[in-house]
């Protein structure tokens, strides 16, 4: 059973990215045939992990050039040149440093796929610059990033999607207008979960920095610690001070999804439990937690993370089903399927090209329809189909997940706001402290 899981997810991954490998054969040709008055600039910043899938899928659309490349590692900054010059046949400038790379002119708009803590500042610094924004997921750090995002936009007008893809896969839009009309009865549970196998960070030891990083900048907003040789460039997630834990790092996902089929915005109760169970180490957030939102009108979400035992659920790693008076609906992020109330597979309908689910890039064909998304909602004024204000409201609740988990309590929120109700000491969660001179500024 391993075995045959493990093999899944390989053919998924490798299918994925062949696939949009043999779409890039032809980018190249598309410069040359359409004019270039149309024609959107981007740059993109974070170039490990998911700033990979950004840059296949921009290299994937007609007549958007990767411009400029940045990233605080040197080694990966070199390596993407080669891979979009080797794509595409352009030859994009590189940047170490954002606010240099915001200062150029011919730039449209950027995509940002770095840690966690510099999300919000980079994109309200990059709408303050005059650049759309593609932003991955989580795109606040905490609720009070949220209010700001959001204000940032509405004065700039610039636009802003927010990475959550599953919102754009045709399967999962269908899913959710099905639901809507009634497939499974009016609907009252949605329950999402995130299963991995992931193994010990260890305990970190204080090293020189290496001759490779700016470490200076990769800490950016954040409050200013020694490097450990523990941290750079994926177990950040698992720190406070960068990192927003599994919920949401992948949880969000799902938790999204649920919200999106329930029709709710923020609950009126919050729970989480769990903790540190699989290993002793510096990983500070939870590898096991279940967190509950409870809505208004009895409705109801959970969320189950195992980040450190892979054991699947319908034999996925990650997913979510919705369940109604009438049946249940299984939404991922390659299909739905609806059944009745005796289990029965009343209606299916699967993905045409495969979206990779439990790895650390996530690269899939879901990844170009929400990039295509961005750059029609910039060329055309398409709706996009992960607005922020949307999006605030699932990484909010994430957010919120976390401080009821690390306070051991059950919060009341109020469900206009989304901020915890009668409670000071959790409330101290809703902001961060930023480094001096670092604070974002709408």
């Amino acid at each position: 059973m391993q075995t045959d899981k493990h093999s899944r997810r390989n053919f998924i991954k490798k299918a994925a990215v062949g696939a949009m490998g043999i779409a890039t054969l032809s980018a190249r040709s598309y410069d040359n045939i359409l004019g270039a008055n149309d024609r959107i600039n981007i740059g993109i910043v974070g170039l490990n992990g998911r700033g990979q899938g950004h840059i296949r899928a921009v290299a994937n659309i007609k007549n958007v050039t990767i411009r400029a490349l940045c990233d605080v590692d040197s080694r990966v900054l070199t390596k993407s040149v080669e891979t979009v010059n080797k794509w595409t046949g352009a030859s994009p400038k590189t940047f170490g440093d954002i606010r240099t790379l915001l200062k150029e002119k011919n730039l449209d708009a950027i995509t940002i796929a770095t840690p966690d803590h510099w999300h919000t500042p980079m994109a309200m610094m990059a709408m303050q610059a005059g650049k759309h924004v593609y932003l991955e997921k989580p795109c606040t750090f905490d609720g009070q990033e949220g209010e700001w995002l959001v204000q940032s936009k509405n004065k700039h007008g610039k636009v802003l999607q927010i990475g959550n893809q599953q919102r754009s896969a045709p399967t999962s839009i269908q899913g959710i207008e099905d639901i809507k009309n009634g497939i499974i009865g009016d609907v009252y549970f949605g329950k999402a979960w995130y299963a991995n196998t992931r193994g010990t960070i260890g305990v970190g030891n204080e090293v020189t920095v290496p001759n490779w990083l700016d470490w200076e900048l990769w800490q950016g907003p954040s409050p200013r610690t020694n490097y450990k040789d523990n941290i750079v460039h994926y177990n950040w997630h698992w720190f406070w001070n960068w990192g927003t834990g599994e919920i949401n790092n992948n949880g969000l996902h799902e938790i999204d999804i649920c919200r999106w089929a329930l029709g709710v915005d923020y609950p009126i109760r919050i729970t989480s439990s769990g903790g540190r169970y699989s290993f002793k180490d510096d990983w500070q957030f939870y590898d096991t937690q279940i967190a509950s939102f409870e809505f208004e009108k009895n409705k109801m979400i959970t969320w189950e993370g195992r980040s450190c035992n892979g054991f699947a659920y319908f034999e996925r790693g990650r997913g979510a089903t919705i369940h109604g008076k009438e049946g249940t609906v299984l939404l991922d992020r390659n299909g739905y399927s609806a059944y009745n109330k005796k289990g029965e597979l009343i209606k299916q309908i699967l993905e045409k090209e495969q979206s990779a689910t439990t790895d650390k890039v996530g690269v899939g064909a879901l990844d170009l329809i929400h990039m295509r998304n961005f750059v029609g909602a910039i060329r055309n004024g398409d709706k996009l189909n992960s607005p922020v204000e949307e999006a605030v409201i699932s990484n909010s609740i994430c957010h919120l997940g976390n401080i009821s988990q690390k306070y051991e309590r059950t919060l009341n929120i109020d469900n206009r706001t989304g901020k915890i109700l009668n409670d000071s000491e959790a409330m101290k969660l809703w902001g961060r402290r930023y480094e001096r001179g670092w604070n974002p500024s709408v």
